[in-house]
């Protein structure tokens, strides 16, 4: 009876804690995508019931450009940026020179504002920018970087470095979490660097990496402010995000587009997120 009165007052005592972000969450992101859901399905605000809204969407030859550039650019440089991350981690896991002052510098692009991020990459890349400068300097012809299909790289490249300090962090938390004795064993059975590598550490690190490329994954939609201050709202055709056609989309006031094309986008990320928590569950059965 006592624990029962316990539970209960502890159940009081963490939905009253949780009230003002369950209110806070409600107010501004819940509420606001069921008005979303229920202007997708209109054919103007407070009108009849339609499915023309995604009929039209999905014949729109921006929508279909927008969403292949933001499919493209995810299928690209995620693993990219995973990669990248794991060898990082690996790397000042061990005991290398400056690995301190290196962990430092690979979270600073966290904690940088996102305008004076922009401000350099425009510094490289503008026409009279440092990167053409030293091209010419060697005999090679200026590129516009931003107005070729070189952009899709260059956003590739801001992305990574804006993002690869959080993964490595993740990284070289669950690689401190395996233990020594497994290494040790290793050792002792003669295990090459090889078989250790992939028989050990990335064998542990598989729920760290699910994590890293699920936030990789999230991540990777939020790349429109860096694009959008580089490139301006109607980049590159090659840049051209599924966020620049939403954002042009509510300039224009097209409000039942944009409802559309965020419901469309949640159920895409649901389901890629679905597939992604399955595919960790299945592989860590399969371990055990």
């Amino acid at each position: 009876m006592k624990l029962q009165r316990l539970s209960r007052k502890e159940l009081l005592a963490a939905f009253v804690f949780l009230a003002p972000s369950i209110a806070g969450f409600s107010l501004f992101y819940l509420i606001p995508f069921g008005q979303s859901i229920l202007y997708s399905f209109q054919d103007r605000i407070g009108g009849s019931f339609t499915l023309s809204n995604y009929k039209e969407l999905l014949l729109s030859s921006s929508f279909q450009k927008a969403a292949s550039n933001t499919f493209w650019f995810t299928a690209v440089s995620v693993p990219i940026l995973v990669t990248v991350s794991l060898l990082l981690a690996l790397l000042l896991n061990q005991r290398v020179f400056f690995r301190n002052w290196l962990r430092t510098a690979y979270v600073l692009p966290l904690v940088v504002p996102v305008a004076s991020i922009v401000l350099v990459w425009q510094i490289l890349f503008d026409w009279n920018g440092s990167l053409n400068v030293v091209m010419e300097h060697f005999g090679y012809s200026r590129q516009d970087w931003m107005k070729s299909e070189w952009a899709g790289l260059v956003i590739v490249l801001v992305y990574v470095w804006k993002n690869i300090g959080y993964n490595v962090i993740l990284f070289l938390a669950g690689l401190q979490n395996i233990p020594d004795q497994y290494y040790e064993i290793a050792d002792l059975e003669g295990a090459g660097p090889l078989r250790r590598l992939f028989g050990i550490t990335l064998t542990y690190l598989t729920p760290t990496t699910f994590l890293v490329v699920l936030m990789s994954v999230l991540n990777s939609f939020k790349v429109f402010r860096e694009t959008f201050l580089v490139a301006g709202a109607y980049p590159h055709d090659r840049i051209y995000m599924l966020q620049h056609y939403m954002n042009n989309m509510f300039l224009s006031l097209d409000i039942q587009k944009v409802s559309s094309a965020a419901v469309l986008m949640a159920l895409c990320m649901t389901g890629l997120m679905f597939a992604l928590f399955r595919t960790e569950r299945i592989f860590r059965s399969y371990m055990e």
